[in-house]
């Protein structure tokens, strides 16, 4: 797949604001500072286009970006967010339940972790949640780069444990830096439109 447009993204606190043109959705999910800005930077190949940052907890909304004008990638507030109140992480959770409960057009979750540690009990919880709506989910494991070739085994035998992944489930590991694991991320999207 060819990425040719991408446009600024429309932002949405409640289910109201929501887009309404019924295009496939595709969500990103993970823990604070997992780097989801990244990957949909190098997704998307555009510098800077999602913006990164090193405090966790920066995205506070429902960010839908609309891609070449055929299916939205949804970006959600991190969870495990420490420098966030209780109240306001409550807040993202629903936000974050409201959205899965009603969009018939999600078509696929990621759900990226990092892949230099081991999952935390908030990724599993996330894991069991999604798998509790029954959804479509690929784990994405971001910082490959980050663990050398020697660790690769055990890290990924760790977080396929971690998560009781059976060998058909869906996981990609994924760098910024090398590109690894963006055609595969890709070629779950185009297939997903194709259904």
């Amino acid at each position: 797949m060819q990425i040719d447009s991408v446009n600024e993204p429309l932002i949405a606190i409640r289910i109201s604001q929501y887009p309404t043109d019924n295009l496939d959705e595709f969500l990103l999910l993970g823990r604070s500072n997992v780097g989801k800005s990244s990957f949909i930077n190098t997704l998307i190949e555009r510098k800077n286009f999602a913006r990164t940052s090193s405090k966790p907890g920066k995205t506070q909304t429902l960010n839908f970006y609309l891609v070449n004008n055929n299916f939205y990638l949804v970006d959600v507030p991190g969870y495990g967010y420490a420098s966030v109140s209780k109240d306001t992480q409550k807040k993202f959770g629903l936000m974050i339940e409201d959205y899965l409960k009603t969009r018939t057009n999600l078509k696929h979750v990621f759900l990226l972790v990092d892949y230099r540690h081991k999952p935390t009990e908030d990724d599993i919880l996330m894991y069991n949640f999604l798998k509790y709506y029954d959804l479509n989910i690929t784990i994405v494991a971001t910082k490959y780069d980050k663990v050398t070739k020697n660790n690769r085994a055990k890290q990924d035998k760790l977080i396929r444990n971690a998560f009781s992944l059976k060998e058909e489930d869906s996981f990609i590991p994924f760098s910024t830096i090398t590109k690894k694991g963006r055609m595969e991320v890709l070629d779950i999207i185009s297939s997903d439109l194709n259904k």
